[in-house]
């Protein structure tokens, strides 16, 4: 248990998703190790070895000095290829070394985070994704390895944990990014309203409000003249915010009213992760 209640949320949802994580791979074959995720040009193995290098990191590890090969072609730009490293130094270990190396890593961490004498707004920085207050950066860990947890239980067909502890705090972060995805990058219009009814294991209606001044906040009360209406799934709200699906592919799973131009480029940048 920390000495800060504050941090203990975040902490309890990030061992429950990679406990999960650790109980889906601990059985699999070596043929499932290589199951291509909705990550591009990441199998399961790779999936898991990000989750296990970013906890390294974590931990205070170096980060292995490692040259890339330059046939990787979903290396798009320097977090990418940041992120890589950690994956592709081990895409040809086993898959009892890597299930060896993740609980190895979790019995660390969990270690480190009982240990942390650290306060919540402590500064945490990182190389490639900046500065965030040690609460920032805990929770952003829950929703990672949660987000990661659900990639591999789509590769594997293994559905599960979509109401966990940490789905919730993935709900709320992805919720931050959607007034910027409404007012700026799909341009709604001044004075407007969109809103998004979400059903299944998370349910939520929220409403992008957009100002007068073009900028965007997130209501809980209905709107009675949106703009545009999307009802969709948690899953698929899910898949779309973490930019794992192109809308086209889930067409038949969002329903959409209003202003037909709008819905569409909304969706067309819908995505808020990195």
């Amino acid at each position: 248990m920390t000495e800060h209640p504050s941090l203990q949320p975040s902490i309890d949802a990030w061992t429950q998703s990679i406990e999960a994580i650790s109980e889906l791979v601990s059985s699999l074959v070596e043929g499932e190790w290589n199951r291509p995720t909705d990550c591009p040009g990441w199998s399961v193995r790779d999936v898991v070895s990000h989750v296990i290098g970013l906890e390294c990191e974590a931990l205070g590890d170096p980060r292995p000095i490692h040259t890339l090969p330059r046939d990787l072609y979903h290396i798009t730009d320097e977090l990418s290829r940041y992120m890589e490293v950690q994956v592709d130094v081990r895409r040809h270990h086993t898959g009892p070394e890597m299930t060896a190396e993740l609980e190895y890593t979790i019995i660390r961490r969990r270690r480190h985070l009982r240990n942390d004498k650290r306060k919540p707004d402590a500064q945490i920085t990182h190389p490639a994704l900046g500065q965030f207050s040690l609460e920032d950066f805990l929770r952003l860990r829950a929703f990672d390895v949660w987000v990661h947890e659900q990639d591999l239980r789509r590769a594997l067909n293994r559905p599960g944990n979509l109401d966990s502890p940490a789905a919730l705090i993935a709900r709320d972060i992805l919720l931050k990014g959607l007034p910027k995805v409404v007012a700026k990058d799909a341009g709604a219009p001044k004075k407007s309203a969109v809103v998004f009814d979400v059903s299944g294991p998370v349910e939520f209606l929220r409403t992008v409000r957009v100002d007068e001044d073009g900028k965007g906040s997130v209501s809980n009360s209905p709107s009675l003249g949106p703009e545009v209406t999307f009802v969709l799934d948690w899953e698929t709200y899910v898949r779309l915010a973490c930019g794992r699906v192109k809308p086209r592919k889930v067409a038949d799973k969002v329903k959409t009213e209003g202003d037909e131009d709008l819905a569409a480029r909304i969706l067309a940048n819908f995505a808020v992760t990195p």
